[in-house]
This record gives C-alpha cells, sequence and structure tokens, in this order.
C-alpha cells in the first residue's frame, strides 16, 4: 500500500484517498473482486488506476464511451503514464502499433469497448498478455432495467470464466437496488468486495421550475445564475435539442446540438468544442454524458422529465464534478407528465418491463410534486439514510405552500367523468372556466353542473391542478382515447368527501432581471490572477491538444490563487500537482502567480464587497467618486472602510483628507466617544446628538474603529 500512497501523490497530486478508495484498491493489490458504487466526481478512476501502475501487467479498461477514450488517455499521458486505446477511429497501422505495446507489456492501462473486447481476435490476444486486472465502468449498462443498457455488457461474464486469476472491478455511479443485483449476477461477481459509498454530491443545488413557459424559465436561470458557464441541456427530441440550440445562439451563447441524428464528425466536433473551450452549453438528448470528465460543469438542466430517478441522478451527475457549486435544474409541467404517461403505457415491452418503467416513473413524478427536501428523498430512493432538510434544493430554501385542494379537485374530477372520460386536459378547462365556444355547445358540455363552477382559478391554476391529479394517479391517461383524461379507483373516497387532499400551491412566475451580475469563485482582488491563471492553462492546452481541465482542474488554479505559492516547494503542496505536471508546468505558473502580486491592503478576509470598494480606494479614488462608481451611498462606503481600519490594514490617521476631517475634528470625536456612559458604549447614535448630527455615521464608525 506504500507505493500506492506514493502513486496517489508523485503521479496524481493528492495527498489522501477519499471515500473507500485506500480499501478498494487493497482488495486488487490482494487479487480480489471488487463492486464499486461511487458518486460521479468521487474518484473512481483512481481506484482501477493506481492498481494497474502498481500490479505487474496491463490493466484492461472496458469502456462504453468510445467518443471519450481520446481525452481519457491523454489526460493520463499527461501524468506520465503509459496509457492507449483500442477503437474504431484508429487506422489499422496505429491499431496495429497499440496491439504490439500490449503484447510487449509496455502499456499500463489499455481503454477497449466491449463490442471489440469479446471478438475473437481480442481475446486471442489477451491470452497471451500479461493482465493486471479488469475494469468495468459504467457498470449500470448490464443491467436489462436500466437506461443505459448494453447487450454486450451482459457477455463479460466470459473475463470471469477465461481469466479466473485476474481481478476485476465493476464501477458505477447509479444503481438501485435492483440493478446492483443484476450486476453482480450477470458479471459473476458474488464474491466480489462490495463498496457503496454515499450518493450524496453535496455540492450540488437541485431545484425543480414549475408552470407555463419552460425556454422562457431556462433563459431566466441562466442569466441569474451563470452567464457565462459551461451546462448541458437535456431535451427530449432531436427536433426540440436543435431548437432550442439554435434559440441559445440567437441570445447570445455558445450553444452546440448533439443527438444521434447528427454525423459521427460533427458530434465529435461538438464535442471537443464543450471539453475544450469555457462557457460552451451543449443542448443533448441523453445520448450524450455518461463518462464526460469535463470538471467545470457548472449546470445540468432538463427541459424534459427523465424517465427515471437513475437517469434523473445519472444525468445530473455530471454537474460540479470539481466539487464547487453546481446546479441541477428541472422545467416541470403538465405536458411532461401527458408525454412520460403516455409513453410508459404505449411501450412495447412485455408486462413486466411496462410495469418496472412505470414504477420507475411513479417515483421520479413523486420528486417533482415533493414538498420537502429533494435531496433528502433523492437519497432515500437508493436506500441512503440522510438528514431530513439539506439546506441545498429549492424545497428547502423556498418551502413550497400547500392549500386544501380538495373542492377543486372534485370539481376537475366531476368534470372528466361527467364530460364521459373522452376529452384532454385543456377542454375540461375551458368546462370549469364557462367558455363557451362550438364544441362544448354542441357536445352540450355547458350543461353541465360544473359548467364555469372554476371560475375561481385561473387557467395556469388548474393546469397544475390536473398536473398533480395525474402525478398522484387520480387520472390516467387513455392513450387509445387520444389523451383522453378517465378517473381511477383512486378518487372514489376524495370525490365522497371520505378524505381531503392538500396540493403545492403554483410558484410564482420567475421574472428575469434586466442586469445580471456575474458570479464568481473568486475575491475581486483576485480576479486579475484567476483570469490569467486560465489563460495560461488554455494556452498550454492548446499546444499539446487537450482540454483545460487535463493540465490542471479549476479547483486546483483555485488553490493557487488562494495560497499564491511562490517557489517550486510551495506549488507542490497544491492538490491536483503531481510530479510529472510539477516538472512540466510548475515554472510557468510560478511565473504567472508572481506577476500579479497582492498589497498588503488587499490580503484579507473581508467580504467580497468591501473588497471592491478596497481596490477603488487604493487606486485613488475619493469617497464621492467610490459611492458613484459603486451606485452606493457615501456612509456605505465608510463603513467599508471601518472594517479596514478596524483590522490595522488601514491608519485612521493617514485617512483624515478622506474623512474630510483635521486632527482637531479627529480628537473631539475620539473625546465624544469615549465619553459615552458604560451602557452606550458601542452605540454612535448618542455620539452623532453630541456633535450636533454634524459628522456622517460613516465617518463616526471609522473613528471608532480606530480606537
Amino acid at each position: 500500500m506504500n507505493r500506492a500512497r506514493t502513486i496517489l501523490n508523485a503521479t496524481f497530486g493528492y495527498d489522501q484517498f477519499r471515500f473507500a478508495q485506500q480499501d478498494i484498491i487493497q482488495a486488487l493489490l490482494d487479487g480480489e473482486d471488487a463492486f464499486v458504487l461511487m458518486p460521479t466526481g468521487g474518484g473512481k478512476s483512481l481506484c482501477y488506476q493506481i492498481p494497474a501502475l502498481v500490479r505487474d501487467g496491463t490493466a484492461i479498461v472496458v469502456s462504453p464511451l468510445i467518443a471519450l477514450m481520446q481525452d481519457q488517455v491523454d489526460a493520463l499521458r499527461q501524468l506520465g503514464i503509459n496509457a492507449a486505446f483500442l477503437n474504431s477511429s484508429l487506422h489499422r497501422h496505429e491499431a496495429q502499433a497499440v496491439e504490439q505495446q500490449l503484447i510487449n507489456n509496455e502499456l499500463d492501462l489499455l481503454y477497449v469497448a466491449p463490442e471489440r473486447l469479446l471478438t475473437g481476435h481480442m481475446l486471442a490476444l489477451l491470452d497471451r498478455c500479461s493482465l493486471s486486472l479488469f475494469a468495468i465502468d459504467e457498470a449500470h449498462c448490464v443491467s436489462q432495467w436500466g437506461h443505459d443498457f448494453r447487450v454486450e455488457y451482459q457477455q463479460l461474464k466470459i473475463l470471469h470464466e477465461r481469466y479466473p486469476t485476474v481481478p476485476r472491478i465493476a464501477l458505477t455511479a447509479t444503481a438501485d437496488q435492483r440493478t446492483r443485483q443484476e450486476i453482480i449476477s450477470q458479471l459473476q461477481l458474488e464474491n466480489a468486495r462490495i463498496f457503496i459509498n454515499s450518493f450524496d454530491r453535496p455540492n450540488v443545488h437541485y431545484a425543480l421550475s414549475e408552470g407555463n413557459n419552460p425556454k422562457q424559465r431556462l433563459w431566466t436561470f441562466l442569466e441569474q445564475e451563470h452567464p457565462q458557464d459551461a451546462g448541458i441541456v437535456y431535451c427530449l427530441s432531436r427536433k426540440k435539442v436543435d431548437a432550442i440550440a439554435a434559440w441559445l445562439c440567437d441570445q447570445g451563447r455558445v450553444a452546440l446540438p448533439y443527438h444521434a441524428g447528427l454525423s459521427n464528425d460533427v458530434r465529435q466536433h461538438h464535442q471537443q468544442r464543450f471539453l475544450r473551450e469555457d462557457g460552451v452549453i451543449i443542448v443533448a438528448t441523453i445520448a450524450f454524458g455518461m463518462g464526460i470528465d469535463k470538471p467545470d460543469v457548472r449546470f445540468v438542466a432538463h427541459l424534459s422529465l427523465p424517465k427515471s430517478v437513475e437517469a434523473y441522478y445519472q444525468e445530473t451527475g455530471r454537474a460540479g464534478r470539481d466539487g464547487q457549486p453546481a446546479h441541477a435544474w428541472m422545467a416541470y409541467g403538465l405536458q411532461d407528465v401527458l408525454t412520460l404517461r403516455q409513453f410508459t403505457q404505449n411501450s412495447d415491452a412485455d408486462p413486466m418491463h411496462k410495469r418496472v418503467e412505470h414504477q420507475k416513473l411513479e417515483s421520479m413524478l413523486g420528486l417533482c410534486e415533493l414538498i420537502t427536501c429533494r435531496r433528502h428523498a433523492l437519497l432515500g430512493y437508493f436506500e441512503e439514510d440522510s438528514i431530513a432538510h439539506c439546506g441545498n434544493c429549492d424545497n428547502c430554501l423556498n418551502p413550497p405552500e400547500q392549500w386544501d385542494a380538495t373542492v377543486a379537485a372534485q370539481k376537475a374530477l366531476s368534470t372528466a367523468y361527467r364530460s364521459g372520460q373522452r376529452f384532454g386536459v385543456a377542454y375540461l378547462i375551458d368546462i370549469l372556466l364557462g367558455k363557451t365556444d362550438d364544441r362544448i355547445h354542441s357536445n352540450g358540455h355547458d350543461k353541465l353542473s360544473t359548467f364555469g363552477l372554476g371560475a375561481d382559478l385561473s387557467t395556469s391554476e388548474w393546469r397544475a391542478v390536473f398536473r398533480q391529479l395525474i402525478a398522484l394517479g387520480y387520472i390516467d391517461i387513455d392513450t387509445e382515447g387520444y389523451g383522453a383524461l378517465r378517473i381511477t379507483e383512486k378518487c372514489r373516497p376524495l370525490l365522497r368527501g371520505e378524505q381531503t387532499l392538500a396540493l403545492r400551491k403554483p410558484a410564482q412566475e420567475e421574472r428575469p432581471t434586466r442586469e445580471t451580475k456575474q458570479k464568481t469563485v473568486v475575491r475581486p482582488q483576485d480576479q486579475p490572477l484567476w483570469a490569467a491563471l486560465r489563460v495560461l492553462r488554455s494556452e498550454l492546452a492548446e499546444e499539446f491538444g487537450v482540454p483545460p481541465y487535463v493540465i490542471f482542474h479549476d479547483a486546483t488554479l483555485l488553490e493557487m490563487v488562494r495560497l499564491r505559492p511562490a517557489a517550486i516547494v510551495d506549488m507542490r503542496r497544491i492538490s491536483g500537482v503531481g510530479e510529472q505536471k510539477l516538472e512540466r508546468y510548475g515554472q510557468k505558473f510560478l511565473r504567472e502567480i508572481a506577476k500579479h502580486p497582492l498589497s498588503e491592503l488587499l490580503s484579507n478576509r473581508l467580504s467580497a464587497t468591501v473588497n471592491e470598494t478596497l481596490i477603488l480606494y487604493q487606486q485613488g479614488l475619493s469617497v464621492a467618486d467610490i459611492a458613484r462608481r459603486r451606485d452606493a451611498k457615501p456612509t456605505t462606503i465608510y463603513s467599508h472602510l471601518a472594517d479596514a481600519i478596524e483590522l490595522g490594514l488601514l491608519d485612521v490617521l493617514e485617512l483624515l483628507n478622506t474623512l474630510s476631517l483635521d486632527r482637531h475634528q479627529y480628537d473631539l470625536i475620539v473625546s465624544a466617544i469615549e465619553s459615552l456612559e458604560e451602557e452606550e458604549k458601542g452605540r454612535l447614535k448618542p455620539v452623532y446628538e453630541a456633535l450636533d448630527a454634524e459628522y456622517d455615521y460613516g465617518v463616526l464608525r471609522c473613528v471608532q474603529a480606530s480606537i
């Protein structure tokens, strides 16, 4: 294990193992099999990469992600690791060269797609090689119940049968109990060590935005939270992907479509731009994302409801892999419920699969309609205990209101029943609102007892009622009746008045603000260095032909900004800087850091808003100029200066001109403050009044801070 720790530090640049990494690595070093369930960004790759470097022979990594193998291998080569891949993107002579490296035992890791691995040629090749281990990544693809099912994965049991002494590790970030059992059974991992880590991603903020016009709500979210960040927007159809990508481009964002209808070259080009450029948004079907290793995806947005909680967790897991704050945002409305209900009912799967699909959809709808903590429910789905309030989801931060919807539900259900259960939502709402049109009149539905009985609610409020009644199982959709709504047995007690029903009150429509301030992860005084380090990283990435995060993750650059290393020995202490990267890039980054020294005044832990004032003060601006520049009151600016005076960063006597005081006036204020009665100590109002309101409260605070 000592060698494994040395590799962790010297090669990968980390001081300690995370989660159960150490125990997993030890199991593989001992020749045992392992099944690992670890959240995205939790460090799954290290669990097989480090044993591959310790054990003799080549590690074979089975991955379905052909399009990403190049970047995975490039990242390892940057660390000085001998890695390669075999897939259809290689020319024949290139593939033959890799195969020869494998035979010559010159590779530490080889990435192979399952389809290629299972060919007779590839298996015969492995028979001639020294193998250290098999790593089966994205192991949930083995499950016929899962959303990423790959039939080839079920044939990987041949590895155990053909190479019984070679340890295997199966890894996934998403698997409920049923899927875990299937992975273990299909891959013959009954004797494997099982490691299940927390599913929690505490840095990810979960939020659902309900209502109409999801496109506009998406734009409001982007403007308010991520005006310049990279992210992924998921849509259900190719047509919608193309439309949303074009629309976002029209709004001024760099947005690229990704779906199976595009050529391989176009998909690959868009994926590479997403990985290598800053601020790019990928708009995609679920065909995109699995295995994406870009750590600085700041948001994942869904404009279509995922079909299961597993799919939702897997897709949102692509945000915030670097541990920095990220958002999982989803637009949710009535049409999502109708579409997925019909999709499930029209499925041509066998009855058992249909039943499982229905159960998964019910769980997803339940998560959407929840009024309690979403993270608690999400973790509970994977049978993990957690605190009842996470403090980082929409329901915890803005608890939704409930209302007694018993009467409204009775009106809605009664209207559906009395109209013959032959009509969709829009028609039923028109009846409830008392709208008279030819269709309602010819059907005689203007004579129904519920006609016009729902005028107390708006159209959007009625849509929310119907959405929740469908999601909660009171109403079903008749797919053979072109989406007509039918009441279910569940609604009988409600219609009879034997039970009440509380529903979630519709959230207020979000209003986009005219101006959006860019959110930042660094202090104002660190912005120039942060920007410079990112530019340097991009230049090096372009030079070496790799994505910027392969040079250094954002988390590593942030630590450089925070610690400002001045020498190689200091740089070595930065997390994520191993020996290879230190030798290759260390001096370049040290030189860039040296170009951005920080003054003593700005070397502080004061708030961002105070530091914005101090930066302008350091540039020689007056209090009045700073106030105008920052659209603030002079009193506020004085208060910021007072914070710096209190910490000894500014000398009040050198600030007398700035405070519009002479020494006599300063002494007068000091005397007034010191003469206060004990019970009034610290209060400024008595001082202000004693000095006949001659001095600004902010000036008084500056003097008080100096005493």
